[in-house]
């Protein structure tokens, strides 16, 4: 399940960086934004993605477990 969680986060984290990177753009607008806060914002954004790709992988671990034992 590492492998897929892995791969999930290939995915998850960029994702959710870049939306985590818009939120001090818009709170503050592009010309007065802080740099601290967005590098910030952008590092929770891919922490955060290391649970939610092992929910996902979690998840989709257990529906392929479930077509092979059926």
């Amino acid at each position: 399940m590492l492998k897929l969680m892995a791969l999930f986060f290939i995915v998850i984290a960029p994702t959710l960086a870049g939306i985590f990177a818009l939120v001090p753009l818009t709170m503050v607008g592009t010309l007065s934004v802080d740099p601290n806060m967005l590098i910030a914002f952008v590092v929770a954004g891919t922490v955060l993605a290391l649970p939610v790709s092992w929910f996902v992988a979690k998840r989709v671990d257990a529906l392929i477990s479930a077509k092979k034992a059926a």
